[in-house]
């Protein structure tokens, strides 16, 4: 039988579409996250270093300021989340002075997600390097409760806490982006915002990742999303960034990649199972992308995937 993409990538549906980003992130996490909890007082700095993965910060209680290498600070409030999206050098500092230590205590929680970038889906590459997530009432609740539910666990480990952290973790990273799309989406942003926003080409995409070994064509695609060939390639080049089967070809070596790390599927299954009609083919198409052979590729990738490990630099 061939290899069932769909339980490789955890594909969930929502009625008859698929969920596109679930898809998204799973081709670009990584081993475990990372998170622990920072209690400071008085007057304090935590310079964090770049590393090859996703931080995040949130306000528990208190305040205090990010700093980014180009100098600019945002002030960051009580309930407040920064996300980190490609790990850049950064620090947290309180907003007191040197000679006053009057300011109440700050509590934050920090983690960190392992990506794989190697090969990162075209959404990472439109994330700027700093998230920041203000609290509104009413707004973005799910993400609100998974930092509450977090910061009880860490607060309070009991029986199950490990497994709780870890599914808490998984949750955040999707709400985090989930948060960032919608905002995105409300100011009128273009980009994946806008192409997950947008029902034409969410189907587009939902067609090509329900079945990315179908022989899609551009013309079909569009049909999917009940426009002209040419309206439609237009359209999507526009918000995704790239044409519908450039965006294809990744999709579906991206897949094989991750089929080649996380499954001993045979070369000839996995080419079946991303519309290669040819162990030859499939193999001549992942080194033009990957600069490797599907053979060479498993060998040096499988059981790479180690914990996240990511702390405050000395400071």
């Amino acid at each position: 039988m061939g290899t069932d993409v769909r339980r490789i990538f955890n594909r969930s549906h929502t009625l008859a579409d698929v969920d596109v980003l679930s898809d998204v992130i799973t081709s670009f996490r990584a081993g475990r996250p990372f998170a622990n909890r920072e209690d400071r007082a008085g007057v304090w700095h935590i310079p964090f270093a770049s590393f090859a993965g996703a931080g995040f910060h949130i306000v528990l209680s208190g305040s205090c300021r990010l700093l980014t290498p180009d100098g600019s600070q945002r002030t960051l409030s009580i309930g407040d989340v920064v996300l980190t999206p490609h790990g850049a050098q950064h620090a947290l500092e309180n907003l007191g002075h040197a000679d006053a230590e009057a300011d109440g205590p700050t509590s934050l929680l920090c983690g960190a997600y392992q990506l794989d970038q190697t090969h990162p889906h075209p959404l990472l590459a439109t994330l700027p390097d700093v998230i920041h997530l203000r609290v509104q009432f009413g707004r973005h609740p799910a993400l609100h409760s998974a930092v509450s539910l977090l910061g009880t666990e860490l607060q309070n480990p009991q029986q199950g806490s490990v497994s709780a952290l870890s599914t808490l973790l998984d949750l955040l990273l999707i709400y985090m982006l989930r948060a960032w799309l919608e905002d995105e989406s409300d100011r009128g942003a273009s980009g994946w915002s806008a192409a997950l926003a947008d029902p034409v080409i969410s189907a587009a995409l939902s067609a090509m990742h329900e079945n990315p070994a179908h022989a899609w064509t551009v013309e079909e695609l569009g049909k999917e999303a009940n426009l002209s060939r040419a309206a439609f390639a237009r359209r999507f080049t526009t918000l995704v960034g790239e044409p519908p089967l450039t965006y294809l070809t990744w999709w579906r070596l991206s897949i094989a990649a991750r089929l080649l790390k996380e499954s001993g599927t045979s070369l000839e299954s996995i080419a079946r199972s991303v519309g290669y009609g040819s162990q030859y083919a499939f193999a001549n198409a992942f080194k033009r992308v990957h600069g490797t052979s599907p053979g060479r590729y498993r060998r040096t990738h499988t059981g790479d995937q180690q914990p996240t490990q990511w702390h405050p630099s000395p400071g």
